[in-house]
C-alpha cells in the first residue's frame, strides 16, 4: 500500500494540483446566447440553469450570454459568426430557422444529434408536439430542436368581468367586441381589450393569429417565398384592429407595447389583454388584487393560433468538439426535467411532451389549470409565418398595421397593398432562384 511520507507529500500535493486543472482545463468550452423575449426574471433563471449544468459535469463549461431579445439575438449571433466566433448553441426565434437555413448559416442538426442515439428527424418526431415540427424544419430536414414553445392567449380580469356581468371569456370575435364595450369606462380611464402592435415580431404574430381565425393564411408554410398580405381574410383582421380603436372606442389609439399592456392591466384598468403564453408567470405574479382568468383566443370563422417561442439552434463554423458538447447541453435543456422546470417558472408549455409525465408538471397543473390552456390550444395551432428575410417581410406588414392603428383614414386595404409590395420585393431574389428561367 502507498504511504504519503513527508518527503513525498510535496510531489503528491504538486501531482493531484495538476492533475485538477488538467481536468479543468479539458472543459470544452462554449457560447450559448440566449434572450429574455418576455417580461420577467428569465435571465436570472437561464444562468442559474447554466450554472447547475456546468457543476454536474467535468466535461463541458457553457458560457451564458444573453443577447436581448430575439430580433436582437439573431443579429448578435450572426455577428459573432462573421467574426470567426460562431455560437455553438443559441435559443433562436422559432420562425428565424427557414431564414438561417438557407443562408446556410446554421447546421443541419444531425451534426450535433450524431453524438446522441437518434437522427434529428426521429428525436424531433419522437420527443415533441407535432404543432412544433415546421418550424423546426426545412424542406424535410430538421435544423433546430424546440426549447419553449407559445401562443397568443387571452388574459382577462375576472374581477372587472363580474362587475359588467359578464360570466365567461367571449368565444368569438363578435363576443369579444360586446364585452369590450361593456369593459370599457372612459370616466375611470378603463379600457376593454389590448392587443400589441410593435414591429419586434408581437404586432405580426397576433395579426397573422387573427387572420388564421378569420379563415385565412398568412403564408405559405411549404414555401418561403409567399405571404398573403393583400388577401381578403388579412385585410378583415385589420378592420377588425382598426374598428376597435375608431368605431368601437375600446381600445387605445396607437402602437401599444407588451409593457403598456401589462401596466394597464396590473392596475385595474383593463378588461382583456392579447398577449403570450411565455408571459404567463408574468401575468400570474403581478395581478394581485384581481382574479386573473385565462382563455383561448375567440374565433371568427375558426379557432386558430400560431406556434411562438424559440429552438435552439447551431451555427455553423463549430469544432467537432463544441458540436459534442452543444450536444450535451442541449439535451440537458430539453429533458423533461429542466425543460418543465423552465415552463413552470415562465409560463411557456413545454414542447417536450414527456414532460407532462413527471409529478412534478402533473402537479403544477392541478395547482394551475391555467396554464394547461396553451396546450388546449395546440389542436388549433399553425406553425409561425417564416419566409426568405424573415424580419424584414415580417417588418412589412407591421410598420402598416403601426399606421392603420395610428390614422382612420388609412384603409385596411391600401396598408395590406403596400406591405404586400413591399414584401414582394424583398422575397424576389429567392422567388427568383426557385423559378424556371424562361425560354428564350
Amino acid at each position: 500500500m502507498f504511504k504519503a511520507t513527508p518527503s513525498r507529500l510535496p510531489a503528491l500535493v504538486c501531482s493531484l494540483t495538476l492533475a485538477f486543472t488538467a481536468s479543468a482545463l479539458a472543459k470544452e468550452k462554449i457560447d450559448f446566447m440566449f434572450p429574455a423575449p418576455v417580461d420577467g426574471k428569465l435571465t436570472m433563471e437561464m444562468n442559474r440553469i447554466i450554472k447547475t449544468f456546468n457543476d454536474s459535469q467535468q466535461d463541458v463549461e457553457v458560457r451564458g450570454i444573453f443577447t436581448g431579445n430575439y430580433d436582437t439575438t439573431k443579429i448578435k449571433a450572426e455577428s459573432a459568426q462573421k467574426a470567426g466566433q460562431p455560437p455553438a448553441l443559441v435559443i433562436m426565434s422559432a420562425n428565424f430557422t427557414t431564414d438561417l437555413a438557407l443562408k446556410k448559416e446554421i447546421l443541419p442538426m444531425d451534426e450535433i444529434l450524431k453524438y446522441g442515439n437518434l437522427k434529428a428527424n426521429d428525436f424531433l418526431e419522437q420527443n415533441f408536439w407535432p404543432a412544433m415540427w415546421k418550424n423546426a424544419q426545412v424542406m424535410g430536414e430538421t435544423y433546430a430542436i424546440p426549447f419553449h414553445n407559445s401562443t397568443p392567449i387571452l388574459y382577462y380580469n375576472k374581477t372587472l368581468f363580474a362587475k359588467a356581468g359578464i360570466t365567461q371569456p367571449p368565444q368569438t370575435w363578435a363576443e369579444l367586441r360586446a364585452d369590450a364595450l361593456k369593459l370599457t369606462n372612459k370616466d375611470e380611464g378603463q379600457w376593454g381589450i389590448m392587443m400589441p402592435s410593435t414591429n419586434d415580431d408581437y404586432g405580426g404574430w397576433i395579426l397573422s393569429a387573427l387572420v388564421r381565425a378569420n379563415g385565412g393564411n398568412y403564408f405559405n408554410d411549404t414555401w418561403p417565398g409567399e405571404v398573403y398580405y393583400n388577401s381578403p381574410t388579412t385585410i378583415g383582421a385589420l378592420r377588425f384592429w382598426q374598428n376597435l380603436i375608431y368605431q368601437d372606442h375600446v381600445m387605445p389609439s396607437g402602437v401599444l407595447n407588451a409593457k403598456q399592456i401589462s401596466a394597464a392591466f396590473f392596475s385595474g384598468k383593463l378588461g382583456m389583454a392579447m398577449l403570450s403564453t411565455g408571459a404567463l408567470g408574468f401575468m400570474r405574479d403581478n395581478s394581485k388584487d384581481f382574479e386573473l382568468g385565462v382563455a383561448m383566443l375567440p374565433a371568427k370563422e375558426q379557432r386558430a393560433v400560431p406556434i411562438g417561442g424559440a429552438s435552439l439552434v447551431s451555427f455553423k463554423g463549430i469544432s467537432d468538439a463544441q458540436k459534442k458538447a452543444a450536444w450535451e447541453f442541449l439535451n440537458y435543456l430539453v429533458s423533461p426535467k429542466i425543460n418543465g422546470e423552465w415552463s413552470r417558472f415562465t409560463g411557456y408549455f413545454s414542447p417536450r411532451k414527456a414532460t407532462y409525465d413527471t409529478p412534478e408538471m402533473k402537479a403544477y397543473l392541478a395547482n394551475d389549470p391555467r396554464a394547461a390552456i396553451a396546450l388546449k390550444q395546440l389542436q388549433y395551432a399553425h406553425p409561425w409565418y417564416a419566409t426568405y428575410e424573415t424580419v424584414a417581410v415580417r417588418k412589412a406588414m407591421e410598420n402598416q398595421l403601426a399606421a392603420v392603428v395610428n390614422d382612420p383614414k388609412v384603409t385596411p386595404e391600401s396598408a395590406a397593398k403596400t406591405a404586400q409590395e413591399q414584401a414582394d420585393t424583398i422575397m424576389k431574389p429567392y422567388v427568383d432562384s426557385t423559378a424556371l428561367a424562361p425560354v428564350k
